[in-house]
């Protein structure tokens, strides 16, 4: 009786939030205080049970690509789409799915969770799988070091009943292998990668942050991967899987997302065991579009407009690389708020230098004129500075310019409020 009620009560105050033009939060709110373990309840009797996928960079495009994957290998998937990934936004999409009597029409749950939120989740829910990405120096003032990171993504690992993924090339992510088998040696750890050969593209933090001048880090083993991305070349990847490459030609853009598909990969194939088959699960990565603001790209009066996400340096850093400045007239957005993280320093760590040749048209965001300054040290021209996100996008999107992409380099909080403007340009759709 006790839940039907919370349920009552949590779609009563969705409603009202959406009438009101809310987001999220408030009816997972409320749903945690009548219930604390309302998530736990809820996800507790799915047959292929629930995947956790945590880690700094990738986590909302991991989750809709393992979505994805196993919806076409049959199962229907529960996710948190909307990528709030606290308990309260995984309370609050259960409140779309779940009936009145409280069951949910679903085979298996793929969450995405804040590292620091998944801890909080593993102590109300039972967790099945689990998926680790990397761990790099993101919101320094929320995290701190990342070797504080670390031991938030080993708490997770180690509630993990069925299997852990973790990523070969992270030393930090990699040696959680120990505690997992330390605490459950009947749950096996599998593994992604990237070849050898790209390993310079795909740094880790201490190589990210190592001086020239310092000795080189010593060679360690790399444990053989399950999944290992082979090469890439704007959109064609070939994925190695066994003793077999499987080449695939992806929607999703920037080489980031490339690994990120190769640890999707190796989470479906652990879920599914001998249901699953390598082919379709590739076919099916073909045919997986970006997350909402993560590369995506929208028509905007006639011309790609395409939003990045960026947040910490290796991110940052990756996205400059992944997209060719040549044909792309650029506007930089960074916010500070919460959910950005407060330190913006991180900035500096970044190497513009890319953008010389042809500059950025726009600078933008609540930090507009700490980012010029960061250009500028970068002898990056920025064409435009302006505080205001509203007049600011107006002004890039107005600009006459030969080039044949607008691309907006941007913060959490400035993507949701530039996709929100976008509205008035072109349909899409605001999620959360």
């Amino acid at each position: 009786m006790r839940k039907r009620h919370t349920i009552l009560i949590g779609k009563t105050v969705k409603r009202a939030a959406r009438l009101r033009g809310g987001g999220t939060a408030l009816p997972g709110l409320v749903v945690e205080k009548l219930d604390k373990n309302f998530v736990g309840h809820m996800l507790a009797d799915l047959p292929y049970g629930v995947v956790v996928i945590t880690g700094t960079n990738g986590k909302t495009t991991t989750t809709k690509i393992v979505s994805e994957l196993l919806a076409a290998s049959g199962l229907t998937v529960f996710t948190n789409k909307t990528g709030s990934n606290f308990v309260r936004g995984i309370a609050a999409a259960i409140l779309d799915v779940v009936d009145s009597k409280g069951r949910m029409p679903h085979d298996i749950a793929v969450l995405e969770l804040d590292e620091a939120h998944a801890v909080h989740f593993i102590q109300r829910a039972p967790v099945d799988h689990v998926l680790l990405l990397n761990v790099m120096r993101d919101q320094l003032d929320r995290f701190g070091e990342i070797d504080y990171t670390a031991k938030l993504l080993q708490k997770v690992a180690v509630k993990a009943t069925g299997s852990v993924v973790l990523n070969r090339d992270d030393p930090r992510v990699s040696a959680i292998a120990k505690l997992v088998n330390l605490h459950d040696p009947t749950v096996p750890v599998r593994y992604f990668g990237a070849d050898s050969s790209l390993h310079h593209v795909f740094v880790n933090d201490d190589k990210l942050y190592q001086v020239e001048t310092e000795q080189p880090l010593p060679p360690r083993h790399l444990e053989p991967a399950d999944v290992e991305l082979a090469a890439f070349n704007e959109h064609q990847a070939s994925f190695r899987i066994g003793n077999k490459t499987y080449d695939a030609t992806m929607k999703l853009s920037g080489v980031y997302n490339f690994l990120n598909a190769a640890g999707a990969l190796a989470l479906c194939k652990t879920i599914l065991g001998s249901k699953g088959n390598d082919a379709r699960l590739v076919a099916a990565l073909e045919k997986v579009e970006p997350a909402f603001g993560r590369g995506e790209t929208l028509q905007v009066n006639g011309k790609p407009l395409e939003l990045v996400l960026v947040k910490n340096p290796a991110g940052f850093r990756l996205s400059l690389a992944s997209f060719d400045p040549a044909d792309a007239s650029v506007m930089i957005a960074i916010n500070d708020q919460y959910a950005d993280g407060r330190d913006m320093s991180w900035l500096w760590d970044v190497d513009f230098t890319s953008l010389q040749e042809h500059g950025v048209a726009m600078v933008s965001g609540i930090r507009a004129y700490d980012m010029a300054l960061r250009l500028r040290y970068d002898n990056v021209a920025a064409g435009q500075i302006d505080t205001d996100l509203r007049a600011s996008l107006a002004t890039f999107l107005s600009a006459d310019t030969t080039a044949s992409t607008r691309r907006i380099f941007c913060t959490y909080t400035a993507m949701l409020k530039l996709r929100r403007l976008l509205r008035a340009y072109t349909k899409l759709e605001i999620m959360g």
